[in-house]
């Protein structure tokens, strides 16, 4: 990072995070290494919004949204991703998947609720009416053959009349064999990203090497068991946009622009962020 003092009279950059426990370990330190930033924090499909309308800077965005504003650049190897189960996002079923006609998606997603329409639709060729989970409803509030969840809800034990679950990083790696990537630090057009790169990945960094006291404070906080907590930090997530997981997305967004889901043309574009290998 540049050695060189904040410019007092520069407007200080919008920083959206997600509000989940997956994002915890990216933004443990983040604020040090961007001392005059402004960090907010909100629900993925909120952000997104957000970072559209100009009303923050920089955001951890659904990939699908880098899709659909092309516009937008990802600034940083930091990602929420898996290399198999994740564990808070789920399909829940109420008759066998190749049944569905109607899927409730959680109105907090965006990329998870472009993944389960790909995974239906590649599996038993289903194109089901989607219907909305809004933040505040249960998944037993929905009467839809199958149920979208993500986040900190999805990670808690479900009751219900379900059959049948899909754990959607399971799911998409079972089917690809390549990790799957769900949100990532995207800027829209005219940040200049020099300091974020480096400030995002050293904030994860450290995150990392705190997982142990995150998990700690988390399971208190949430009121989850500790084991359980460090296990989703520790082996559940990806937190490294790296060769594989890019490959990962590239056919994520093939077959989200195949169904017409996204334009089909779209190309992933990095601002000089150096992808690892």
């Amino acid at each position: 990072m540049s050695s060189a003092a904040p410019d007092p009279a520069a407007p200080a950059t919008r920083i959206g995070a997600v509000t989940y426990l997956n994002t915890v370990p990216l933004v443990r330190g983040l604020q040090a290494q961007l001392p005059t930033a402004e960090l907010s924090f909100d629900y993925p499909s909120r952000l997104a919004d957000e970072l559209a309308e100009g009303r923050l800077d920089v955001a951890l965005a659904p990939c699908i949204e880098v899709a659909r504003h092309p516009e937008w650049s990802i600034v940083s190897t930091a990602c929420i991703g898996c290399r198999g189960p994740v564990l808070s996002v789920k399909v829940l079923f109420r008759r066998s998947p190749a049944e569905v006609r109607t899927l409730a998606l959680d109105e907090g997603s965006r990329t998870s609720a472009v993944l389960a329409q790909i995974l239906l639709a590649d599996r038993f060729g289903t194109r089901p009416r989607l219907q909305l989970l809004p933040l505040a409803s249960s998944p037993l509030d929905s009467t839809a053959d199958a149920v979208l969840v993500i986040g900190d809800r999805a990670i808690r034990p479900v009751s219900g009349d379900f059959c049948e679950a899909w754990d959607l990083g399971e799911e998409w790696v079972r089917e690809t064999g390549l990790p799957f990537v769900f949100a990532v630090w995207a800027a829209r057009p005219g940040i200049d990203a020099s300091e974020l790169e480096p400030a995002f990945d050293a904030a994860r960094d450290l995150g990392l090497r705190e997982l142990e006291t995150i998990a700690t404070e988390q399971a208190t906080a949430m009121d989850l068991p500790r084991p359980l907590v460090l296990q989703y930090l520790r082996d559940n997530l990806n937190f490294y946009l790296d060769d594989s997981a890019r490959r990962g997305l590239d056919l994520y967004f093939r077959r989200a622009g195949e169904l017409g889901l996204i334009s089909d043309h779209f190309k992933l574009r990095f601002h000089d962020c150096h992808v690892e290998r």
